[in-house]
């Protein structure tokens, strides 16, 4: 459906609904091709001035997509799911709908939505904000393969794209949804640490952040170099991160010791409480069709 410039339908102008269109402009999409829905008048207008796209109302822009991105809050949900079933009972063509809304089921949305309507559920990101995010998708019972790789083609616009089971999602959301915000906090920590012996903020900002940049792009390239015929070490393990740490740790040196108060301190088990913790508070928030 993509090959040719189907038309894409945004409901919600948010910072979300804002990178997905900045993003899909970037990779090629003609501004003619999509449509805001934006309820708060000066965001509308930003948007519009920003990237020359159209703005109207929710069920003008639903009514002729063939896909349409719910970018909403949670807490607006119900307040617009009508709107958006009156506009997609009057389509003519098949659209697929894809919820960007956390928390929020694909069977809600089938719910709701005239019978037999593909949803597919997206969790990106912050980076997505600047094209490097990354975003699990999860297809409901009436979508199928090609409408999922359609969907992989929007989402690639602003980042990496993998497919997982919907009952998946709440754990994706406690790592890669809530990971940037560990990320930073990691950041202020290693910051602070390096003022207290002694170095600028400024110096130990600039030395953080590169550090961080840096090894994360060893990891990616690493992981880039593995073909897909290697044989992990074991049954789903994959050790790359390990074996990158073990290449910099040298044996009672500097990195050993800091790791051994990492270690003595609980860090492994504070992350991994910190995941739980994230992801059972999503799956409190879920929006089912019950």
């Amino acid at each position: 459906m993509l090959a040719g410039m189907a038309r894409i339908a945004i409901i919600g102008g948010g910072s979300i609904g804002e990178a997905l269109l900045s993003g899909l402009l970037r990779s090629g999409r003609q501004v003619k091709d999509l449509v805001v829905a934006e309820r708060v008048a000066d965001r509308a207008r930003y948007l519009a001035q920003t990237y020359s796209v159209r703005v109207t109302a929710v069920g003008d822009a639903v009514e002729n997509a063939a896909f349409v991105i719910v970018a909403v809050k949670p807490s607006d949900v119900e307040s617009v799911i009508g709107e958006i079933a009156d506009a997609a009972a009057q389509a003519d063509d098949e659209q697929v709908y894809i919820t960007v809304v956390a928390g929020v089921t694909t069977a809600y949305f089938e719910s709701k939505l005239p019978a037999g309507t593909a949803v597919v559920r997206a969790m990106p990101n912050a980076p997505i904000l600047v094209g490097a995010g990354v975003t699990a998708l999860a297809k409901g019972r009436f979508a199928t393969s090609e409408q999922l790789n359609d969907v992989c083609a929007l989402f690639e616009a602003v980042g990496d794209v993998l497919t997982v089971a919907e009952s998946q999602l709440d754990a994706v959301t406690a790592v890669s949804g809530s990971g940037p915000a560990y990320f930073f906090l990691m950041v202020e920590a290693l910051i602070d640490a390096a003022v207290g012996v002694g170095l600028s903020r400024r110096v130990a900002t600039e030395l953080v952040a590169q550090t961080l940049a840096g090894s994360a792009a060893m990891l990616l390239e690493r992981m880039e170099q593995q073909s897909p015929g290697d044989a992990p070490p074991g049954p789903g393990i994959d050790t790359t991160a390990t074996q990158l740490r073990a290449t910099v740790t040298s044996p009672a040196g500097t990195t050993a010791a800091g790791l051994r108060e990492l270690e003595r301190g609980g860090f492994r088990a504070t992350i991994d409480a910190a995941v739980r913790a994230a992801k059972m508070r999503s799956e409190e928030l879920r929006i089912t069709s019950e």
